[in-house]
């Protein structure tokens, strides 16, 4: 099994969510993050006064998958969120030893 974990623009969520689900991905988990990369953030003025917002709001999406599906996620995912502007984000894709459904106690790729 691997995790995929995949930093997005907070607009592509969407787009993303509805073309991993029409892959057979259940289950997701999504989280608002801030930061940054080679956008190196920018500057804002408010109320007359300049200053820098260093970190920008991502999304931070980690999906568990066995090893068989993961080209096809990590594919799916590089095309939905790709604008081709600086900023895209970035996907990770980490092993995974073990996972356990809390509720039955199944183990492995059955309790995905």
């Amino acid at each position: 099994m691997k995790k995929i974990e995949a930093v997005i623009k907070p607009f592509r969520l969407d787009d993303v969510k509805e073309k991993l689900t029409s892959l057979g991905i259940k289950g997701m988990t999504v989280s608002e993050v801030k930061g940054f990369g080679r956008q190196k953030g920018h500057t804002e003025v408010y109320r007359g006064a300049e200053y820098v917002v260093d970190f920008l709001p991502k999304i931070k999406l980690e999906i568990t998958v066995p090893d068989w599906q993961v080209a096809e996620i990590v594919a799916a995912i590089r095309e939905t969120a790709n604008t081709g502007k600086i900023g895209d984000g970035k996907i990770f894709v980490l092993p995974v030893e073990e996972c356990i459904r809390i509720r039955t106690g199944e183990t492995g790729e059955s309790a995905l």
